[in-house]
């Protein structure tokens, strides 16, 4: 049970390893792009490659009663995006599973990589854990650390993590099916959550210091892509770099234009960031020395983003 590419490489390490995959349950197809096709999900896609049958509620309610019917002996999740009702988990003969994309129970919920990196961790990692009718709480069956390199941003830690944790099951199945895992219980004290992001968390704090910004931007990229307000009008910031020097300018304050390759914005700590990718209103991502390409009065000095 899945959804985005993060789940696919988990499907196929399972079919590569002649686990017998009975059936893929995933969201809906959902119109794409700004001509609204309607788009299969990518784990529909690699189990229709394969002729495995798919399972595609809007919501699942009873028709959890369709999976039940497959006899399966184990369910694996990997970012569903549904919780499962309590009758669905326990029918399986082994149970029913999770491979979540953190070290559990740190950031539970929907976007553990973008918090991960928002948070400026230098490590995440894969929880393969049972699942219970409380979100990401079940008791943990294995766990695999990932370093988080400061360039990280979501993608390719989404990346990473998707790897290692297909890697990781692969690891824990034999073990689960011999009766040879310890299951050990979450600490409730310690969890903290990840929900989705918002699309008021999009937009840039520039009174954050300029690591916290940093750390915003990488958070969001490539997916849901933060933004400031430029002019008036919404310009979203691909990437940055950080830039160490002290600044005399108010927090989102334009301090600097570098050989018309990039703009230095001030934050809350007098430092700043490097903007090196941009995407005005309207328009795709370009560099922001192909955006200064047309009119270097396109960035001025001295302008406040953000208001």
């Amino acid at each position: 049970m899945g959804t985005p590419d993060f789940s696919v490489p988990i499907l196929q390490q399972l079919l590569e390893a002649d686990y017998e995959v009975v059936l893929v349950v995933t969201q809906p197809d959902r119109p794409k792009g700004r001509r609204r096709t309607l788009t299969p999900p990518p784990v529909k896609e690699e189990a229709v490659k394969h002729g495995i049958p798919v399972f595609q509620p809007e919501k699942l309610g009873q028709d959890y009663e369709e999976i039940i019917k497959y006899e399966p002996d184990l369910i694996i999740t990997a970012a569903y995006g549904q919780l499962l009702p309590n009758e669905l988990l326990e029918s399986p003969k082994y149970g029913s599973i999770n491979v979540h994309a953190s070290l559990l129970p740190e950031l539970r919920g929907g976007a553990p990589i973008h918090y991960a990196i928002m948070q400026g961790k230098k490590e995440t990692g894969i929880t393969i854990m049972y699942m219970v009718e409380k979100l990401d709480a079940g008791d943990i069956l294995s766990q695999q650390k990932v370093a988080i390199d400061p360039a990280d941003h979501v993608g390719s830690l989404h990346d990473k993590l998707s790897v290692a944790g297909s890697e990781l099951l692969l690891e824990t199945l034999p073990s689960l099916f011999q009766g040879k895992l310890t299951p050990e219980k979450q600490d409730e004290s310690k969890a903290t959550f990840a929900a989705n992001i918002s699309r008021e968390q999009e937009e840039i704090n520039w009174s954050m210091n300029h690591t916290d910004v940093y750390n915003h931007i990488r958070g969001m990229r490539p997916w849901p892509v933060a933004f400031t307000l430029y002019d008036g009008k919404r310009m979203k910031i691909w990437w940055a770099e950080k830039d160490n020097t002290a600044y005399d300018g108010r927090p989102g304050e334009i301090v600097r234009i570098a050989d018309y390759e990039s703009f230095v914005v001030v934050c809350g700590n007098g430092k700043g960031v490097r903007i090196t990718e941009v995407q005005p209103s309207g328009k795709t991502k370009l560099t922001v020395a192909e955006y200064l390409r047309g009119s270097t009065e396109r960035i001025k000095l001295g302008t406040i983003v953000g208001e």
